[in-house]
């Protein structure tokens, strides 16, 4: 199996207290990843160090072989690595064809090129115009994103988060506070923008957990106390023990 992410003895203290207490991973490019675990497990503050929003105590993040250590997360994502937010990240008063547009000015070669006029690009408009097709917003384009409802704000951040073209992608709680029917559209939404690309994400609801993943990680206190595919995490004993049971038990 080819890596794109490894974490390799990843380690994260603040102050005298140690959160993230040496993490060993690796995900298989085109791999679907859950990692789950109790609120306060660390899950998190390990997007946050693989992302470069927090420098690592110690230990190592790779993504697709390359060390990320010292890293800006602008840097990072140019480099093929995305991630959404737990809270909504969205400029609500731009338009939501605008606000996709913005998200593909750098991986099409606009940097900071302040004369050039966007809406003039052929190529560009295009661009946000497939990626509202994929989102199924293009009904949608015209409105301000902030009167968007939350699934679907929800679903212009997944499209924010593929329109660099980024391969891996990082999610977290992506269909947190969502009704039963807003949770099958976006991980229908999901496993479409995310087929052949290595997918990360941290989600609380099982079933979504357990439908759409290839393997899970289980972090509890910082530490992974399980890997594996899904019925094989799901039967293991410790994993029930430290959380699993009752994440499961809450759902019903």
């Amino acid at each position: 199996m080819t890596a794109a992410l490894e974490l390799e003895g990843l380690r994260k203290s603040f102050g005298k207290t140690e959160i993230i207490r040496g993490v060993d991973l690796s995900i298989g490019k085109g791999e679907r990843h859950a990692i789950i675990g109790p609120n306060g497990a660390g899950k998190s503050t390990l997007f946050n160090l693989i992302t470069g929003r927090f420098p690592q105590t110690s230990g190592h993040v790779r993504l697709h072989g390359h060390d990320l250590a010292g890293k800006a997360p602008f840097e990072i994502n140019r480099m093929g690595l995305s991630r959404s937010f737990q809270i909504t990240n969205i400029f609500p008063k731009m338009t939501v064809f605008e606000n996709v547009r913005c998200s593909l000015l750098w991986s099409m070669g606009y940097k900071y090129s302040f004369w050039n006029m966007v809406s003039k690009s052929r190529a560009l408009n295009e661009g946000a115009e497939e990626i509202l097709e994929q989102i199924n917003l293009t009904s949608r384009r015209d409105l301000p994103a902030g009167v968007l409802s939350y699934a679907e704000q929800r679903a212009l951040e997944i499209g924010i988060t593929i329109a660099g073209g980024a391969d891996v992608i990082m999610l977290d709680e992506p269909t947190a506070g969502m009704s039963n029917t807003e949770t099958d559209y976006i991980v229908g939404l999901i496993e479409k923008v995310t087929e052949g690309k290595t997918l990360i994400m941290v989600e609380h609801d099982m079933g979504v957990v357990f439908g759409l993943c290839d393997r899970i990680s289980v972090l509890v206190y910082g530490e992974i106390v399980a890997t594996g595919e899904p019925e094989a995490v799901r039967a293991d004993q410790a994993v029930q023990e430290a959380y699993l049971g009752a994440a499961l038990e809450a759902e019903h």
